[in-house]
């Protein structure tokens, strides 16, 4: 009897993710005989857990903060799509047993945020693992600039001159470029237990649109603020389902079943 599909996603804390709940879901959709859980590694441990993935049985494991970067150290390949990013959102197991890094981050960033990218600028915060994937979705979205407001400026500065659009860099605070299309937190600020991002929105045109990664809790105080302005706004369900699916893809060899999206959305935020 063939064992049922396990994979799972692994973060420092994980506790808060909703991943099971999406993978879960489309299993139970489509009736396939599998599981998916999470597991908290501590950042010293992220080499032997990931190394061991092949002996637990498991399909593979999302990966979230802080692990995006340190990860690839202890990975036996990388697909193009995390190669041209830098950083693995997930880890498949390969038949041989090898470990090949993903990043569906970008997918998950761009199909959602397509319209606000084409020839417009993009101000990005944050310059971590999620912060590539949106500068990759900008370069591939025709973002006309990237504008990164980081702490660290030396890798904001690396990620802009990679990104291969013209922009510049920011502290967090200095005021929005005026023609910004989008605006992307890629930072855990405005997560339960982290402190709010706090930035002034008056500086957007009003056609602008507020994407935040942030989803516990889904109605984040940048959202909240985006939304008594007017602007347009997508929360962080929306890259975690379209990550999702193209990592259950990658694990259980099945299209994911985006038609009951309204129901597992329904689900998430109760």
């Amino acid at each position: 009897m063939r064992e049922p599909a396990v994979a799972g996603v692994i973060g420092w804390p994980v506790s808060h993710s909703k991943s099971p709940l999406i993978h879960r879901f489309w299993l139970g959709k489509l009736g396939l005989d599998g599981d998916y859980s999470r597991f908290p590694v501590l950042p010293e441990q992220i080499g032997t857990f990931v190394r061991a993935l092949p002996v637990m049985g498991l399909r593979g494991v999302n990966v979230t903060v802080p692990h995006k970067l340190a990860v690839m150290a202890h990975l036996d390949d990388l697909a193009p799509g995390a190669a041209a990013v830098g950083a693995v959102n997930t880890v498949v197991v390969g038949r041989d047993g090898r470990l090949i890094g993903h990043n569906s981050d970008v997918a998950g960033i761009a199909g959602p945020a397509g319209p606000a990218l084409a020839g417009r600028s993009m101000l990005l915060v944050g310059s971590g693992g999620a912060a590539r994937a949106a500068a990759a979705a900008a370069r591939l979205g025709g973002a006309s600039a990237l504008w990164i407001m980081a702490r660290n400026h030396n890798a904001a500065g690396a990620l802009l001159a990679a990104s291969g659009l013209p922009g510049g860099v920011m502290a967090i605070g200095d005021p929005l470029p005026a023609d910004t299309g989008l605006v992307f937190n890629a930072t855990t600020l405005g997560m339960a237990g982290q402190p709010p991002l706090q930035i002034d929105l008056g500086w957007l045109p009003a056609d602008a649109v507020v994407f935040d990664a942030v989803y516990a809790p889904l109605e984040t105080a940048l959202l909240a603020e985006a939304r008594e302005r007017g602007l347009a706004t997508i929360d962080g369900l929306a890259m975690l389902i379209g990550q999702a699916a193209e990592a259950f893809r990658l694990f259980f060899a099945a299209e994911a079943p985006r038609q009951h999206d309204d129901e597992l959305r329904a689900l998430l935020i109760r």
